[in-house]
């Protein structure tokens, strides 16, 4: 038979208030465990906290460095703006000393064309043992030919039409005492000029003498010292020594091999006074 086993409870009854000290005292100490625990960040907040000065460092260069670049891109372009403009105006230096060259260069080659054209007069009136002032500067304005002369190519032509007539040595003589010789044809084109200044007259075997004759070697040569190459024979005429050219012919064959102590009238050519520019 088991055996019931009764527990009691005994109560003993303080009946005495608690200091009132000692309350105080514990409600002074929950109050600050508590204000301790809600200052106690978590940790979260605390590694947040930890890193805040770090960023702000970093922001800090970030700005720096930022306005450092705006700062450099300002200078550079300024630097650009201000190289364009010396560029600018170097390229506009360049070109004035250009122009400047191109009047200068233009001058210089005007000068000496006058220095040559100076030189050359003075040739041709060195040429002469007295000099025809009056027959090439008429009313102190000089010509490039003389008067009673004809003007083509640089050239003055005299077409000897009076009387009396001369053999070709003294034709030439003629031409020689002007400072100049018997015509040498050097084109078709001076050959043309020349055929339309010349007129017929007495007969169909009088003509102008040229200064074309048969050299020791039995080749046509002019009075300059060249052969000639042009050929404007006629297929039928006389047989002479001496060139002739015979008027109203065809231009290709109007020359005629003449005897030179025929009579004819005849051709001058001579080197202008002033040369055109």
């Amino acid at each position: 038979m088991e055996e019931d086993i009764h527990y009691s409870t005994v109560v003993f009854k303080n009946t005495s208030p608690a200091p009132r000290e000692k309350e105080e005292d514990l409600t002074v100490y929950a109050e600050v465990k508590h204000k301790e625990a809600a200052a106690t960040p978590s940790s979260g907040e605390a590694a947040a906290r930890s890193h805040f000065p770090v960023l702000s460092v970093c922001l800090g260069i970030l700005c720096v460095l930022l306005v450092m670049s705006i700062s450099a891109i300002i200078y550079m372009s300024a630097l650009m703006n201000k190289q364009k403009e010396n560029l600018r105006d170097l390229k506009e230096e360049i070109q004035l000393l250009v122009t400047e060259r191109s009047i200068f260069k233009k001058e210089a080659d005007q000068l000496s064309r006058v220095t040559e054209n100076f030189n050359y007069t003075m040739e041709v009136i060195l040429k002469f043992n007295t000099f025809p002032v009056n027959e090439f500067c008429p009313k102190k304005k000089c010509q490039p030919c003389q008067k009673g002369w004809i003007l083509f190519q640089e050239k003055c032509y005299l077409f000897h039409k009076g009387y009396p007539w001369k053999t070709w040595q003294k034709s030439r003589e003629h031409c020689q005492s002007t400072a100049a010789d018997l015509v040498v044809v050097n084109s078709p084109q001076e050959q043309e000029f020349i055929s339309q200044h010349i007129k017929y007259y007495y007969d169909s075997f009088h003509g102008y003498w040229l200064g074309l004759h048969e050299s020791d070697n039995k080749k046509w040569q002019w009075v300059d010292g060249r052969n000639d190459s042009l050929g404007y024979w006629m297929t039928v005429g006389s047989y002479g020594p001496c060139g002739l050219m015979i008027p109203e012919r065809n231009l290709t064959a109007s020359w005629d091999p003449a005897k030179c102590n025929f009579m004819n009238k005849f051709i001058c050519e001579g080197e202008v006074l002033i040369r055109s520019d």
